[in-house]
């Protein structure tokens, strides 16, 4: 069934990989993007280079913030909102928290507010697996509702799934929290860990490592990651759901670095820096509940994953 969807956040790492998953579905899209200056724009540019003229997608350049921007999408009509754009990074946000509770919270709350209105009833939310904070309770499950977010992006990530909830529980939003789980691949953002690890590997440049390399993270392939939010936009059984998008396996610094070297076949100039503020030692996901309501399940291993995001930076 074609839907007509909105996808907040279009141009970024994740966004405009959904994008192109959806538009082989020949769904009608409208695409929202603000080129924030978080990196540079030419990034984005490029990533939707390929698809930005294609007669079933509507791209509007504009803030979540913006009044304007809410008016000029209440004028048109979506069967589903899919909700990627937020102010992004843990360390970032604890120099600038008031900036991130504009764009996550209130940007957030604007978009429910255009649900309500359209009576718009599917509403796509990407979370974060930081909600949970420092948690010994290896995997992380959603059922544990105990959560303690060590910095002000994965506050307003909590913030978001609360308001979901409210909208949901009031005006029959059905709201879908997905807990993405350190996501990599092709147009991974530049800052990020494993995109910023390869390009100086690859010139022969340090690399800053934050503590011992002993923490892990559970790192999810992209293409996994579309597969669960095309899961949740098709969704239609309970009204409110948190669900996480993991792989179920745990990966150190360490090891994550060695396998960087063994693919890109130079060793890594490490640069030890001390323990981040906000950083949580250790992510994992359980997947059981995304398996159970999306058919869910993560495919790409790491090393696999890693060779097709160098496939992607050779190609550029």
């Amino acid at each position: 069934m074609i839907k007509k969807i909105l996808v907040t956040g279009g141009a970024g790492f994740i966004g405009s990989t959904l994008v192109e998953s959806l538009l082989k579905d020949k769904h009608d899209l409208t695409i929202i993007d603000n080129f924030d200056a978080f990196y540079p724009k030419a990034v984005k540019e490029n990533n939707i280079k390929g698809f930005i003229n294609h007669p079933s997608i509507r791209f509007i350049e504009g803030d979540i913030q913006s009044p304007v921007l809410m008016e000029q999408l209440a004028a048109l009509d979506f069967d589903v909102i899919v909700h990627l754009a937020a102010k992004a990074g843990v360390r970032p946000s604890i120099a600038d928290p008031l900036g991130y509770q504009d764009v996550n919270v209130k940007g957030t709350q604007n978009l429910l507010e255009l649900a309500r209105r359209k009576k718009i009833v599917q509403f796509v939310f990407a979370s974060s697996s930081s909600v949970y904070g420092v948690n010994k309770n290896i995997p992380w499950s959603e059922d544990d509702h105990v959560l303690q977010p060590i910095s002000p992006y994965a506050s307003t990530k909590v913030s978001g799934e609360l308001l979901g909830h409210a909208y949901s529980h009031l005006f029959g939003t059905r709201f879908l929290a997905l807990r993405f789980f350190t996501v990599y691949g092709p147009r991974q953002r530049p800052d990020l860990a494993i995109h910023k690890f390869s390009s100086a590997i690859m010139n022969g440049q340090p690399i800053d490592v934050f503590g011992d390399g002993s923490t892990r993270r559970d790192y999810t392939y992209v293409d996994d990651i579309i597969t669960g939010i095309n899961g949740a936009i098709h969704y239609d059984q309970t009204m409110y759901e948190v669900v996480n998008l993991g792989n179920n396996k745990m990966i150190s610094l360490s090891e994550m670095i060695q396998v960087l070297e063994e693919v890109w076949e130079k060793k890594a100039i490490i640069n030890r820096m001390p323990e981040q503020p906000g950083d949580v030692p250790v992510t994992c996901a359980a997947v059981e509940k995304a398996k159970r309501l999306f058919g869910y399940e993560a495919k790409t291993g790491f090393r696999e994953g890693i060779l097709k995001f160098k496939n992607w930076i050779d190609k550029r």
